[in-house]
């Protein structure tokens, strides 16, 4: 996660109050005080794989309606972004075997110009972004936490959020956002199998992608997230604040860059709202000479 932005938590709640949710109120207060940047336990990113174009596939979902420029214009933004290529003909976890150690990607490594968007957590529901979300055609990857992501509107919200053939991927970020680094393995596969248990129940299959809390882990992390069906484990090169990013190197996106966003309101921004926000990422890109591509086209 990104460093921190003060403010006190926010986002719809529902129903009488209760332990589970007093605790989840407790976290996302933590978290925003605290903020979720943290130096990660593990190397650099895997081998390259190749750029040529898949062959003998069905479309990216990514591909499957693309946006017009009043769309755009409507949401403060100039034109669309420039279509994605076509995805590269292997992805990274292609070959990872079923309990082995995931792969560790920071940055995927492609000559294309593309970026690729995550959010975190899911503190923020604002009706607003799924609009958004929904007319831009905008592919992005959500790493949901269990506790924080099921308060309020709850999981239907990021439902409505995967758009057209389940274009926009959700993956796991624990069921309660600890510092994994802090536990023991048998602790950490609880919270990482159990969240992948919870989104299998909810969307059909376990999630191949997790970022750690923080971007925090060690070794009995990997081994725990190996064991339950993990392929990759996704952490960041560039951080979106309020109104333009940070960078891990440098002072300007690369191709392959994964850039970090969090489900955040009001509060949490200084009085912008979530969507102004991903106009002034949207602008940044495309300023930068690029466009935004499907995670799970390249991982």
């Amino acid at each position: 996660m990104s460093s921190p932005i003060s403010g006190p938590a926010s986002g719809p709640a529902s129903g009488p109050i209760s332990l589970r949710a007093a605790a989840a109120t407790a976290l996302l207060l933590a978290l925003l005080l605290s903020g979720c940047s943290g130096s990660s336990g593990g190397g650099k990113g895997p081998a390259p794989a190749s750029s040529a174009p898949r062959t003998g596939t069905a479309a990216s979902p990514s591909a499957s309606a693309a946006p017009d420029a009043a769309a755009y214009r409507r949401w403060g933004l100039g034109k669309p972004l420039a279509a994605p290529p076509a995805p590269p003909a292997a992805k990274l976890t292609d070959g990872v075997k079923p309990g082995a150690p995931p792969k560790i990607v920071r940055h995927v490594p492609t000559s294309d110009k593309v970026v690729f968007l995550t959010f975190d957590d899911g503190a923020e529901k604002d009706p607003e972004f799924v609009k958004m979300a929904g007319d831009l055609k905008l592919p992005f990857t959500m790493f949901l936490t269990d506790d924080i992501a099921r308060a309020g509107r709850g999981y239907g919200y990021f439902e409505q959020l995967r758009g057209e053939g389940n274009r926009n991927g959700i993956q796991n970020h624990t069921l309660s956002h600890p510092n994994l680094r802090t536990l023991s393995a048998d602790a950490q596969r609880r919270e990482i199998c159990g969240q992948q248990d919870v989104l299998e129940k909810r969307y059909g299959s376990k999630p191949p992608l997790f970022r750690p809390p923080y971007g925090n882990y060690n070794d009995a992390t990997l081994a725990a997230a190996g064991g339950c069906g993990v392929k990759a484990v996704v952490l960041w090169e560039a951080t979106m604040q309020i109104n333009d990013m940070r960078y891990a190197e440098g002072d300007k996106l690369r191709p392959g860059d994964i850039v970090l966003a969090h489900f955040r309101g009001p509060q949490e921004l200084k009085g912008t709202t979530m969507t102004q926000m991903v106009v002034n990422m949207l602008r940044s890109i495309e300023r930068q000479g690029f466009t935004v591509a499907r995670l799970e086209d390249y991982v």
